[in-house]
Protein backbone atom coordinates (compact mmCIF):
# COMPACT_ATOMS: atom_id res chain seq x y z
CA UNK A 1 0.00 0.00 0.00
CA UNK A 2 1.19 3.51 -0.72
CA UNK A 3 2.54 5.51 2.20
CA UNK A 4 0.06 8.37 1.64
CA UNK A 5 -2.87 6.20 2.77
CA UNK A 6 -4.21 5.86 -0.76
CA UNK A 7 -4.53 2.59 -2.64
CA UNK A 8 -1.94 1.33 -5.08
CA UNK A 9 -2.74 1.64 -8.77
CA UNK A 10 -4.92 -1.20 -10.04
CA UNK A 11 -6.20 -2.12 -6.58
CA UNK A 12 -9.89 -2.73 -5.93
CA UNK A 13 -11.19 -0.97 -2.84
CA UNK A 14 -13.00 -2.92 -0.15
CA UNK A 15 -15.81 -0.38 -0.07
CA UNK A 16 -16.65 -0.96 -3.75
CA UNK A 17 -16.74 -4.71 -3.28
CA UNK A 18 -19.01 -4.32 -0.25
CA UNK A 19 -21.34 -2.03 -2.22
CA UNK A 20 -21.37 -4.42 -5.18
CA UNK A 21 -22.21 -7.48 -3.09
CA UNK A 22 -24.83 -5.55 -1.14
CA UNK A 23 -26.51 -4.27 -4.31
CA UNK A 24 -26.48 -7.84 -5.66
CA UNK A 25 -28.26 -8.98 -2.48
CA UNK A 26 -30.89 -6.26 -2.92
CA UNK A 27 -31.42 -7.27 -6.56
CA UNK A 28 -31.72 -10.98 -5.70
CA UNK A 29 -34.09 -10.11 -2.85
CA UNK A 30 -36.22 -7.98 -5.20
CA UNK A 31 -36.37 -10.81 -7.76
CA UNK A 32 -37.47 -13.26 -5.05
CA UNK A 33 -40.10 -10.80 -3.79
CA UNK A 34 -41.50 -10.18 -7.28
CA UNK A 35 -41.65 -13.86 -8.12
CA UNK A 36 -43.22 -14.66 -4.75
CA UNK A 37 -45.99 -12.20 -5.48
CA UNK A 38 -46.47 -13.83 -8.87
CA UNK A 39 -47.24 -17.19 -7.23
CA UNK A 40 -49.05 -15.76 -4.21
CA UNK A 41 -47.79 -14.62 -0.83
CA UNK A 42 -50.98 -14.69 1.15
CA UNK A 43 -52.59 -17.25 3.36
CA UNK A 44 -54.94 -19.73 1.71
CA UNK A 45 -57.61 -21.82 3.48
CA UNK A 46 -55.21 -24.76 3.55
CA UNK A 47 -52.14 -22.79 4.70
CA UNK A 48 -49.54 -20.48 3.23
CA UNK A 49 -49.35 -20.05 -0.52
CA UNK A 50 -46.19 -21.09 -2.35
CA UNK A 51 -44.67 -17.61 -2.31
CA UNK A 52 -45.27 -16.92 1.38
CA UNK A 53 -41.92 -18.06 2.79
CA UNK A 54 -39.79 -17.07 -0.24
CA UNK A 55 -41.33 -13.59 0.07
CA UNK A 56 -40.08 -13.33 3.65
CA UNK A 57 -36.61 -14.51 2.59
CA UNK A 58 -36.61 -11.97 -0.26
CA UNK A 59 -37.42 -9.13 2.13
CA UNK A 60 -34.66 -10.28 4.49
CA UNK A 61 -32.13 -10.41 1.63
CA UNK A 62 -33.15 -6.96 0.37
CA UNK A 63 -33.07 -5.47 3.88
CA UNK A 64 -29.64 -6.92 4.66
CA UNK A 65 -28.29 -5.64 1.33
CA UNK A 66 -29.70 -2.18 1.99
CA UNK A 67 -28.24 -2.24 5.51
CA UNK A 68 -24.79 -3.12 4.14
CA UNK A 69 -25.01 -0.30 1.56
CA UNK A 70 -25.96 2.19 4.27
CA UNK A 71 -23.28 0.96 6.66
CA UNK A 72 -20.61 1.08 3.94
CA UNK A 73 -21.60 4.61 2.91
CA UNK A 74 -21.52 5.62 6.60
CA UNK A 75 -17.95 4.23 6.94
CA UNK A 76 -16.90 5.47 3.46
CA UNK A 77 -13.94 7.63 4.56
CA UNK A 78 -12.54 5.01 6.96
CA UNK A 79 -12.59 2.45 4.13
CA UNK A 80 -10.73 4.73 1.71
CA UNK A 81 -7.34 3.05 2.06
CA UNK A 82 -8.57 -0.53 2.59
CA UNK A 83 -7.69 -2.76 -0.35
CA UNK A 84 -9.81 -5.80 -1.16
CA UNK A 85 -7.48 -7.16 -3.82
CA UNK A 86 -4.58 -5.94 -5.92
CA UNK A 87 -4.26 -6.64 -9.63
CA UNK A 88 -1.59 -9.33 -9.20
CA UNK A 89 -3.71 -11.13 -6.58
CA UNK A 90 -6.73 -11.03 -8.86
CA UNK A 91 -4.94 -12.58 -11.85
CA UNK A 92 -4.96 -16.24 -10.61
CA UNK A 93 -8.59 -15.89 -9.54
CA UNK A 94 -9.57 -14.73 -13.03
CA UNK A 95 -7.50 -17.53 -14.58
CA UNK A 96 -9.88 -19.93 -12.83
CA UNK A 97 -13.09 -17.90 -13.01
CA UNK A 98 -13.16 -16.93 -16.69
CA UNK A 99 -12.68 -20.48 -18.05
CA UNK A 100 -15.33 -21.70 -15.63
CA UNK A 101 -17.80 -19.08 -16.89
CA UNK A 102 -16.98 -20.13 -20.45
CA UNK A 103 -17.55 -23.77 -19.46
CA UNK A 104 -21.00 -23.02 -18.05
CA UNK A 105 -21.91 -21.13 -21.23
CA UNK A 106 -20.65 -24.05 -23.35
CA UNK A 107 -22.74 -26.53 -21.34
CA UNK A 108 -25.83 -24.54 -22.30
CA UNK A 109 -24.78 -24.48 -25.97
CA UNK A 110 -23.20 -27.88 -26.66
CA UNK A 111 -24.08 -30.05 -23.67
CA UNK A 112 -22.12 -31.11 -20.63
CA UNK A 113 -20.07 -33.91 -22.16
CA UNK A 114 -18.43 -32.07 -25.06
CA UNK A 115 -18.06 -28.93 -22.94
CA UNK A 116 -16.35 -31.00 -20.25
CA UNK A 117 -13.95 -32.47 -22.79
CA UNK A 118 -12.97 -28.99 -23.96
CA UNK A 119 -12.74 -27.60 -20.41
CA UNK A 120 -10.68 -30.45 -18.99
CA UNK A 121 -8.36 -30.64 -21.98
CA UNK A 122 -7.78 -26.90 -22.18
CA UNK A 123 -7.29 -26.60 -18.44
CA UNK A 124 -4.78 -29.44 -18.36
CA UNK A 125 -2.81 -27.97 -21.29
CA UNK A 126 -2.89 -24.29 -20.30
CA UNK A 127 -2.98 -24.31 -16.48
CA UNK A 128 -1.41 -27.68 -15.73
CA UNK A 129 1.03 -27.66 -18.66
CA UNK A 130 0.43 -31.37 -19.27
CA UNK A 131 1.36 -32.94 -22.60
CA UNK A 132 -1.14 -33.35 -25.44
CA UNK A 133 -1.50 -37.12 -25.03
CA UNK A 134 -2.24 -37.01 -21.30
CA UNK A 135 -4.56 -34.01 -21.70
CA UNK A 136 -6.55 -35.67 -24.48
CA UNK A 137 -6.73 -39.00 -22.64
CA UNK A 138 -8.15 -37.44 -19.47
CA UNK A 139 -10.35 -34.98 -21.40
CA UNK A 140 -12.00 -37.90 -23.19
CA UNK A 141 -12.00 -40.47 -20.37
CA UNK A 142 -13.67 -38.32 -17.69
CA UNK A 143 -16.77 -37.27 -19.72
CA UNK A 144 -17.14 -40.82 -21.09
CA UNK A 145 -17.02 -42.20 -17.52
CA UNK A 146 -19.56 -39.59 -16.37
CA UNK A 147 -21.79 -40.42 -19.34
CA UNK A 148 -21.69 -44.13 -18.51
CA UNK A 149 -22.31 -43.48 -14.82
CA UNK A 150 -25.22 -41.06 -15.15
CA UNK A 151 -26.87 -41.81 -18.48
CA UNK A 152 -26.45 -45.58 -18.65
CA UNK A 153 -26.22 -46.90 -15.09
CA UNK A 154 -28.18 -44.35 -13.03
CA UNK A 155 -30.52 -43.29 -15.88
CA UNK A 156 -30.09 -39.64 -14.91
CA UNK A 157 -30.06 -37.41 -18.00
CA UNK A 158 -27.60 -34.54 -18.04
CA UNK A 159 -27.66 -31.60 -20.49
CA UNK A 160 -26.87 -32.84 -23.97
CA UNK A 161 -25.93 -31.09 -27.16
CA UNK A 162 -25.80 -31.82 -30.89
CA UNK A 163 -23.08 -34.51 -30.62
CA UNK A 164 -25.15 -36.62 -28.24
CA UNK A 165 -28.22 -36.08 -30.43
CA UNK A 166 -26.27 -37.40 -33.43
CA UNK A 167 -25.35 -40.46 -31.38
CA UNK A 168 -29.01 -41.07 -30.51
CA UNK A 169 -29.07 -39.86 -26.89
Amino acid sequence: MASNGKQPAGAIATRWVEIGVAVALVVVGAIVILDSHRVGVGWAPDGPRSGYFPNIIGWILAAVGAWIVGETVYRWKSLESKVFVEREQLKPVLQMLLPTIAYVALVALIGIYVASMIYIGAFMRVQGRFGWLKSLAVAIAVPVAIFLLFEIWFLVPLPKGPVENLLGY
